[in-house]
Parts: structure tokens; C-alpha cells; sequence
């Protein structure tokens, strides 16, 4: 009933049954975030990395949203009823009632998993000719984990839960992670044979190791000393620890890449966040979706992108947003509080400080004085403003969409702009100033 040490064909079952109710929420734990990316993904990565082709997520009667979030990805199939552990990867063989090879099963809920440790296990399965193979970590004092039991011989026998130990067996250090890879024709027998003999009453994954030992299979462990990869979430701590963990790690590449990141202890930047060697992150700076940031340019301090795209050697910050579609060209600035949406910051162009830009198209070279304006919505629909090449517009100007202003124009402070401005014109638009002499002492005349 052993595999061979031959390529084989790889699934992966992963478990993603977890409601989390400790979460205190009404989004099942596996769709909550971890620097960007649902945890469930992570784990599909992981699995993805370990080599698995056909991936099967396991999942509650109503949990549509993770169904949606793995369409395309892996098969989604129904766990009825909250049975256990046995119970789920059961469901899971269910699409692969024809697959020979091995099965990975995994927990939905280890953000932290990585797809190298993966590919360790998967290694030793084969090479050892087993039929199952658990992922094992030696703590102490081990807790509740569930402890493994091996014959004087070093052959894995079963796992013991904590609550069903015997003393002796507490005092054992060697714990089942709770990842697994089985031979596929061995992991369909023993699940058939399960039985919910535990006063829960539920199927319990672990149980099907004496099954496998009794038909003739051999069972062995790989043992890793790589305690964060087995790490779940159960509650808003523990994704925030997860979190904290992702995040070192991603920083730690983008650096080890050439990104001069100033203060990792202040920096958050997320899954699918893409970083040229040479540019420079700054303390307190926040990055997120698909933000792109080119080589040579500066984000921060006190910086927030969202899927924007900062062009080489362009400047953002301080305390500036770029929301989503904002693009900075070449050499661009946007300054102090300043705020970006769907716009095109040309070549060379400026927004030094205290203005909002949404909807726009600037050119190259323009300078957009302080405290500018786009204003464009227009009954229940955006319209852009167009600033054209070398512009400089004056402080307090407010563009009210549809507008487009020549290159070359000027404006000037404190203008609305409602009509085009031609090429190389100024244009001002305010009221004219009119002094009342006398006007503090009219109440004392009175």
C-alpha cells in the first residue's frame, strides 16, 4: 500500500469548514485578510507551490462567499454537516474518486503555511514508501496538541488528542501540525472505515492512521522545526499575529530585492504590492492592492496608496493618499496632503500640497498651486478634467468638470474654472473685490 519514490501525481484537500466563531464575526475565517489576501489563499498558494494540480476546498453548507473566492482556482465542495475533520476530507475525495496519486490535506486557516515545507513532506512520503505522512513539530510543554505515538522502533502508530492521553503521553513533545499527505487509494480505504466512536460524535482525521497501520501501510512523520508554518488563526489576536508575520516576511524580500525600506517596524505593504529595486519606502507608509512603485521613486512618511502606480523617481508624501488609479509619470511629485483618484500626473508634473485630484488627465511639467480643486460629479456620473502641458494654476483653483485648460495657460488664485481655457491664456474667474468703509463701526452708529 506504499507509495514509490517516483514523480506521482499531487492533490490537495483543504479545509476550510471553520465558521470561526471566536472570530466574532460574520465572515467565515478564511476570507479574513492577511495583508491583503484572504488566509484561504495563502494555503492555496502554498499548496500551489507544493505542486498540487487538482485542489479541493472543503466547505459549510453557507459559506457562498469562499465558494466564489476559489471559482477557477479549486473545486469547491459541501461539507452537510459539521462531522469533523474525517468527515470534511471524506468530502473532499469525493471529486477525486478517480485520482491515483497522493493527497495533501490541509487547514484553511494557515495563513503562514509555507509551500517549501510543503514540498520537505512530500519528499519524505515518497522516499519513505508510506501511505500517510503527518507533519510533526516538537513543543514544549505541548498542551492541547495532539500528541505522536511512536513504537520503540521510531514507526509513527497514531496520534493521541490531549484530552484522551494518558499521563505518560502528556508528557510527550512531539505534535501533530495537523498537515497530512496520504496515498490516495489508502486515504479512501481508511476514511471509509471511520466511525464517530468519541463522545463528540464526530470523524476525526488522525483516526484514520491505525487503519492504514492495520491494512499493511506504513506511516511516517517529517518533523520540522518550522513552528510558524503550522500556526492557525482562531481569533482577531492571533490574525493580527499572522499579520505581523506575513508582513516581516514580505518586507524582508522586497528588501533582500534591493527596495530601501527605512523603518520595517512601520511599513505595511501587501500581497500583490510590486516594488522596483532603488526606490525608497519611508516610515508610517501603507501599501495596498496593486500598487506599483518604479525605481528611484520616494513614498512617505505618512503615505497611503492604493492601487496606484508611482512612476521612476517620482515623489509621494508626506501624508498623501493615492487612491485607486491614480498614476504619477516619471519624475512627477504629489506633496502634502494631497489626494489622488483616477488620475494621470504627467512627466515632471507637480501637486505640491493640500489639493484633491480625482478624475483628471495633467501633463507634463505642470504646476498645480495649493489647495486645487477638481470638482466632477454631475448627477449621479464622474466627468474629467483636462489640464494640459507646463500649466500653472493658481492657489484656491477650483476645476468644475467637463474642463480642459490649454497647455501653457495660467490661473488665477482663487478662480472656479466652468469654461475651456486656450492655449497659453490666464484665466480668472471671481468675484471683484469690494471694500465698505465703516462697515466695523455700524453698530455703533446705530
Amino acid at each position: 500500500m506504499g507509495t514509490d519514490s517516483r514523480e506521482r501525481a499531487l492533490a490537495c484537500i483543504v479545509m476550510a469548514g471553520g465558521m470561526g466563531t471566536r472570530m466574532r464575526s460574520a465572515l467565515p475565517k478564511v476570507l479574513h485578510a492577511v495583508c491583503g489576501r484572504p488566509i484561504l489563499g495563502w494555503v492555496l498558494d502554498a499548496a500551489s507551490e507544493a505542486g498540487a494540480s487538482d485542489l479541493v476546498v472543503v466547505t459549510p453548507p453557507d459559506a457562498e462567499a469562499v465558494r466564489d473566492l476559489v471559482e477557477g482556482v479549486a473545486t469547491p465542495v459541501v461539507q452537510p454537516e459539521a462531522r469533523g475533520t474525517g468527515d470534511a476530507a471524506r468530502c473532499g475525495m469525493t471529486p477525486l474518486a478517480a485520482f491515483a496519486g497522493d493527497v495533501l490535506v490541509l487547514n484553511g486557516d494557515a495563513p503562514l503555511l509555507r509551500g517549501a515545507l510543503l514540498r520537505e513532506m512530500i519528499a519524505t512520503h515518497r522516499s519513505a514508501l508510506a501511505a500517510a505522512t503527518l507533519l510533526t513539530v516538537h513543543i514544549d510543554p505541548a498542551g492541547a496538541y495532539g500528541r505522536i505515538v511512536r513504537e520503540p522502533d521510531g514507526s509513527v502508530v497514531r496520534v493521541v488528542e490531549a484530552r484522551d492521553a494518558t499521563a505518560a503521553e502528556r508528557e510527550l513533545t512531539e505534535i501533530n501540525a495537523g498537515f497530512y499527505v496520504f496515498d490516495a487509494a489508502a486515504l479512501r480505504a481508511a476514511l471509509a472505515a471511520l466511525r464517530p466512536d468519541n463522545a463528540q460524535g464526530e470523524l476525526y482525521l488522525p483516526d484514520v492512521l491505525p487503519h492504514i497501520n492495520r491494512a499493511g501501510g506504513r506511516i511516517a512523520a517529517h518533523v520540522t522545526d518550522d513552528v510558524e508554518s503550522m500556526l492557525g488563526v482562531n481569533s482577531r489576536v492571533e490574525l493580527a499575529d499572522a499579520e505581523r508575520r506575513r508582513r516581516h516576511r514580505i518586507l524582508e524580500a522586497h528588501m533582500l530585492a534591493g527596495v530601501g525600506i527605512v523603518d520595517p517596524a512601520t511599513t505595511f505593504v501587501d500581497h500583490g504590492v510590486t516594488l522596483e529595486p532603488d526606490c525608497r519606502i519611508e516610515p508610517f507608509t501603507v501599501l495596498r492592492g496593486t500598487t506599483h512603485v518604479a525605481a528611484g521613486a520616494e513614498v512617505g512618511p505618512h503615505a497611503v496608496l492604493v492601487d496606484a502606480r508611482v512612476g521612476p523617481g517620482a515623489r509621494v508624501g508626506p501624508f498623501c493618499y493615492l487612491r485607486p488609479g491614480a498614476h504619477l509619470a516619471a519624475g512627477a511629485k504629489a506633496g502634502t496632503f494631497v489626494e489622488i483618484k483616477n488620475s494621470e500626473i504627467g512627466e515632471g508634473a507637480k501637486v505640491p500640497h493640500l489639493s484633491y485630484i480625482g478624475d483628471a488627465d495633467i501633463g507634463a511639467g505642470t504646476n498645480i498651486g495649493a489647495g486645487n480643486i477638481t470638482a466632477n460629479y454631475h448627477a449621479g456620473r464622474k466627468t474629467r478634467t483636462t489640464i494640459g502641458a507646463h500649466v500653472h494654476t493658481g492657489s484656491d483653483t477650483v476645476f468644475v468638470a467637463p474642463v480642459s485648460i490649454g497647455d501653457d495657460a495660467y490661473t488665477g488664485a482663487g478662480s472656479i474654472i466652468t469654461d475651456d481655457v486656450p492655449d497659453g491664456a490666464l484665466a480668472i474667474a471671481r468675484a471683484r473685490q469690494v471694500n465698505i468703509d465703516g462697515y466695523a463701526r455700524r453698530d455703533d452708529d446705530a
